[in-house]
């Protein structure tokens, strides 16, 4: 059983955050969803004064035993290369982060070759997951464990002052898990789920199809039992991201749902504690046509649309330079008094 006692957000910072968006000289909620963005994030922080660092991207990696069925163009060898890039800070996420002032961490949550580095958080729930077209992908005691990891990695994250967190992972079989996974949460058929992953050929999404319709037949996942679903059908690191968005709204710190397979785990999440979804922000719309569905679940919209399926947290860390920017427009003294006008007013 997981119990999360979820930190209340700050309608008066809201309400704070928004009369100071007022005050800037230009059209009312011109700034949009970015406005919004930040009056969250007052209202999660409890304070006007928003803060959006230290903050860090957590690439939480994991593999899958459904591989053994050919529904990845690679196999788990890729998936412990890429984490060994991500510690060395040599991969795709870290050369984005450096440009935005964002730390990374590579998280091993149960990669079928464990990487002999000390950068890499160990958090491991063992080798990978089983074949979730045959059997539970995992027992439901190691999904709560998972779980817990993930939430336990945030709190001890926020201790250390951090304000922001990215979500991302590694995993080559995962794309198949979050489809499955995705199926079950919202009862979408599996061809409006599924997608090619890495880059399947049409022989090969056919097979993962198949693969993922065997893994609901067999399961038959209760959409009511979150926890039941990611074991029967998640990973390591699906599980892991989704305590770590558990464990942003216990200590009251914003979390970034990345892609397709970030944004099940925050929808399994939600599932478990509904309060969770307010301190989740939305980065972008990725290629996946899994990714709306989903984002309509959480009733969140993500600002950037470049139809993205990098993984790694790619995308999130993309949301906080405009944040940033959007920051620095918020506590800027272009406001109506210093330009000698009256302010707008609703109408």
């Amino acid at each position: 059983m997981i119990n999360i006692d979820v930190k209340p957000l700050s309608p008066e910072a809201e309400k704070a955050a928004r009369a100071r968006w007022d005050n800037v000289a230009k059209p009312l909620s011109s700034m949009g969803r970015f406005e919004d963005m930040i009056c969250r994030i007052a209202a999660v922080q409890g304070t006007a004064e928003v803060e959006l660092r230290p903050r860090c991207a957590l690439v939480f990696c994991g593999d899958h035993g459904v591989v053994n069925q050919g529904v990845s163009q690679s196999d788990s060898s890729v998936t412990a290369l890429v984490a060994a890039s991500v510690a060395r800070g040599e991969s795709n996420i870290n050369v984005l982060a450096s440009c935005c002032g964002t730390d990374v961490y590579a998280v091993d949550m149960g990669m079928k070759t464990p990487v002999n580095d000390p950068r890499i958080i160990d958090l491991s729930c063992g080798s990978g997951t089983n074949d979730l077209s045959l059997m539970p992908a995992m027992s439901r005691k190691t999904a709560e464990d998972a779980l817990l990891k993930g939430a336990r990695l945030i709190k001890s994250f926020a201790s250390k002052g951090y304000r922001l967190f990215a979500t991302g992972e590694m995993g080559i079989g995962n794309t198949t898990a979050s489809a499955a996974l995705t199926c079950a949460l919202t009862g979408l058929e599996v061809h409006e789920a599924v997608c090619r992953g890495s880059g399947l050929s049409d022989e090969g999404l056919r097979c993962k199809e198949e693969v993922i319709c065997r893994a609901l037949k067999l399961h038959k996942p209760d959409p009511a039992d979150p926890i039941g679903a990611l074991a029967a059908l998640g990973g390591f690191e699906i599980a892991g991201m989704a305590g770590a968005f558990l464990g942003a709204a216990e200590c009251g710190v914003n979390i970034v749902i990345d892609g397709v397979i970030s944004s099940v785990a925050a929808l399994a999440a939600a599932r478990i504690c509904p309060d969770a979804v307010s301190y989740m922000l939305a980065s972008h719309m990725s290629a996946s046509k899994a990714m709306k569905p989903v984002m309509d679940e959480l009733g969140l919209k993500p600002v950037i649309q470049g139809k993205m399926a990098l993984g790694e947290g790619t995308g999130a860390v993309m949301l906080f330079p405009l944040l940033d920017m959007a920051k620095a427009l918020y506590d800027s003294a272009h406001d109506f008094a210093s330009l000698g006008m009256e302010a707008y007013k609703p109408l």
